[in-house]
């Protein structure tokens, strides 16, 4: 029950997360989180302002004896990813999200939480209703569709943020401050195979792998994680010339690493068929065993398919699928432990001839991003496919004479007794992006700590966002001096 959420402490931060969750919100669909905003700002008859692209911005003047400190923008986005368990029934475009607590974390019955961003849009709309929060002069911004897209990131002209610092509310790490971050860009490709009469002596299967534990596609990719399609296109490699495919169903959204996949495929020789299964199921657990304990390949009969895919058209296919490269492409040579470069090999789908498959790029480096998508479209070409590649996105170039790094890696310190991480991430945040048209701004990021964001173990630790609410409050309170004033 949400009301258990609404008891915790800090109890304004909760209970305008608990708020917020009631609202559907999916990326492209946040039409009634837009207006649940707005009547927000309204409410607290704050300056309330939509841009021409959906985004949201409520304007607080300082507190009384802050007027002389530097603007800030607080900034998190209004749309979550949506995922649940296959056995989860859900509608995202329709209920609120049913929350529950589970010791030190706060999780949701079989869904994503939406913690990732609504923390940090909690967080700012605690601050915007406070009257005892001390803060100088606040630009808060809501940004739409940063999960599939960063549309409302890259549709913000400028002329609306009047703030000098921007402090973005969507690190997952309390112990990190963010000063960096990936860019990326998407890849599609699309291909229309031969198709032929399924053989009605035929037996037709299902296999179905699911289980796995998927995640960020940038915060996790190093995690080594299994991706689903790579592990179908496996078993679909093994089983070539045993069993011809009907369908494919694999993945879902571009930055979470897929967790099931499904095939439906036919074969004259069930035994043959369940024989290599075995024998490929049985080296793909060996190899995570460690990683991915709940892990299932299954099989199951059904009534024939009406096509199948010819030969040659599934030879290409498997080879194509096979060529991508998915997961870590290459280290940070300059900053220890951080991803440079990587692939996400988000979804793959099969279905009446029609194949479309999509990956998301990620590269704190702009020629690095581009390299690698340029090598997964080339092996894709080369199949026949029709590739496209759009929603580029810049990184967050790291700022080393930040002053607002300064100011809060102090605080940090003081509040805390030990240095934070201070760190680029290989997550797409929206800072860099903004910096285009705000490339004077000091930008930070920073939040609490949320574990499996993107898939339906997401948990927000409740200790931790107690720490994080204390740390931004100093924060608020220590915003420099607007030297000129």
């Amino acid at each position: 029950m949400n009301n258990e959420i609404r008891d915790l402490e800090p109890k304004a931060l909760w209970n305008n997360f608990a708020d917020l969750n009631e609202v559907p919100r999916p990326s492209k669909k946040e039409e009634k989180v837009r207006q649940f905003m707005v009547d927000f700002g309204k409410r607290l008859n704050l300056e309330t302002v939509v841009d021409p692209v959906g985004n949201v911005i409520i304007r607080k003047p300082a507190s009384t004896g802050m007027e002389n400190r530097k603007g800030i923008v607080m900034q998190s986005h209004l749309d979550m990813v949506c995922q649940k368990n296959n056995e989860t029934e859900f509608d995202f475009d329709s209920q609120g999200i049913d929350m529950f607590v589970d010791g030190d974390w706060v999780r949701a019955r079989g869904t994503t939480l939406g913690a990732d961003n609504g923390i940090g849009v909690a967080s700012i709309m605690s601050v915007l209703e406070s009257d005892d929060i001390m803060h100088p002069a606040i630009d808060a911004l809501f940004t739409i569709d940063e999960e599939t897209g960063m549309t409302g990131a890259m549709g913000l002209q400028t002329g609306y943020l009047n703030g000098e610092i921007l402090l973005n509310l969507d690190t997952e790490d309390d112990g990190e401050i963010g000063v960096g971050c990936a860019g990326g860009i998407d890849l599609n490709a699309y291909k229309t195979c031969e198709l032929i009469e399924c053989p009605a002596s035929a037996k037709a299967f299902r296999i179905t792998v699911r289980g796995l534990r998927g995640g960020h596609s940038g915060m996790d990719i190093h995690r080594g994680f299994a991706n689903a399609n790579k592990l179908m296109n496996r078993i679909l490699f093994a089983l070539n010339g045993v069993a011809s495919i009907a369908e494919i169903d694999g993945g879902g959204l571009r930055n979470a690493i897929p967790r099931e996949s499904n095939v439906v495929l036919v074969c004259a020789d069930e035994e043959e068929l369940k024989r290599i299964l075995q024998q490929i199921t049985a080296d793909i657990r060996g190899e995570y065993l460690s990683i991915e304990k709940d892990l299932e390949i299954v099989i199951e009969a059904l009534a024939l398919p009406r096509t199948i895919l010819a030969q040659a058209e599934q030879d290409v296919l498997l080879k194509a699928i096979y060529s991508i490269h998915n997961g870590v492409f290459r280290m940070s040579p300059d900053i220890e432990g951080l991803v440079e470069t990587s692939n996400n090999l988000a979804r793959v789908v099969l279905k009446d001839g029609a194949v479309e498959i999509s990956c998301l790029t990620r590269s704190s480096v702009e020629s690095g991003k581009m390299d690698l998508a340029y090598h997964i479209r080339s092996g894709l070409e080369l199949g026949g496919f029709r590739v496209e590649l759009g929603g580029s996105y810049p990184g967050w170039k790291p700022n080393p004479d930040s002053a607002i790094l300064q100011v809060m890696s102090g605080i940090y310190e003081k509040t805390f007794a030990k240095k934070p991480r201070v760190l680029a991430c290989h997550a797409g945040l929206e800072c860099g992006i903004l910096g285009t048209n705000y490339p004077e701004m000091d930008m930070i990021s920073f939040g609490p700590t949320i574990k499996g964001a993107h898939s339906p173990d997401e948990r927000a630790s409740i200790s931790s966002s107690q720490k994080y609410w204390k740390y931004l409050l100093e924060i608020l309170k220590n915003i420099p001096v607007d030297r000129r004033l």
